[in-house]
């Protein structure tokens, strides 16, 4: 019985990270400015936790940045304002998606040199391969069959 209630007590403090959900209520003045709400909060990373969005993090600083989007949106600020400001105070790394610009320009560009990269060294490939496949050329094969000629004479001297 005993080990019972220790098996339970053990899953029950596993599970307690679900009741730590984020639970915010904030009153929007229209269902519109809440939908950008969950957009924006989806889309703006947590500076602290690196792998969530504010969305789902509980970090104060998640806290924070979800309390500075409702006050902006409330305000008035167009989405690309409330991103300029979160990027200007946190850096380019707030984002998901980053901006195209000379800082970023690898984050955008590499999938597309490497796709181009690998093109090039299977075409190289491919190309060498048919080369080495291609077969003798005249002269290549009058000298193999010189060579087998004289191969078979030397067998049947013994």
């Amino acid at each position: 019985m005993k080990l019972i209630l220790q098996a339970l007590a053990l899953a029950l403090m596993l599970f307690q990270g679900t009741a730590l959900a984020v639970i915010e209520t904030y009153e929007f003045s229209s269902p519109e400015l809440e939908q950008r709400y969950r957009e924006l909060s989806q889309e703006l990373r947590c500076p602290k936790c690196q792998n969530q969005n504010i969305a789902d993090s509980n970090a104060p600083i998640s806290q924070d940045l979800r309390k500075l989007l409702y006050q902006q949106l409330e305000a008035g600020a167009n989405d690309e304002e409330i991103l300029d400001y979160m990027v200007a105070r946190y850096g380019e790394f707030v984002r998901y998606r980053p901006s195209f610009s000379g800082a970023t320009a690898i984050l955008w560009l590499a999938p597309v040199l490497l796709l181009l990269a690998a093109i090039a060294v299977a075409a190289l490939v491919l190309r060498a391969r048919r080369d080495a496949s291609a077969g003798l050329t005249a002269e290549d094969q009058q000298r193999l069959d010189t060579l087998l000629r004289q191969a078979g004479d030397g067998e049947k001297d013994t």
